[in-house]
């Protein structure tokens, strides 16, 4: 099966560079494709004391990203996975 015009597998594209990852001092598990987001929220984090009732808008904004690339990531498994049974069943 062909995926190349599948929006799903388009690679999403990173916002940061390694080095501001690194200067932000984001630990490897975390420098993936919401960086962008995570940086101001761990900035305001600091400068807010990690009051929980701060930087709400940046934490949601961070979440909903992580939720939407583990999305496209689920949909892209289950489509390789449709492909594999059909290939097996043809």
């Amino acid at each position: 099966m062909n995926f190349e015009n599948d929006p799903d597998f388009k690679e999403p594209v990173m916002k940061v560079t390694q080095q501001e990852m690194a200067e932000a001092r984001l630990p490897l598990a975390y420098r993936d494709y919401c960086a962008h987001l995570l940086i101001p929220l761990n900035r305001c984090r600091i400068k807010k004391l990690w009051m929980p009732w701060e930087c709400v808008e940046e934490r949601h904004a961070h979440e909903k990203c992580e939720y939407e690339d583990f999305m496209r990531r689920s949909r892209i498994m289950t489509k390789l996975k449709e492909a594999k049974k059909e290939q097996v069943s043809a």
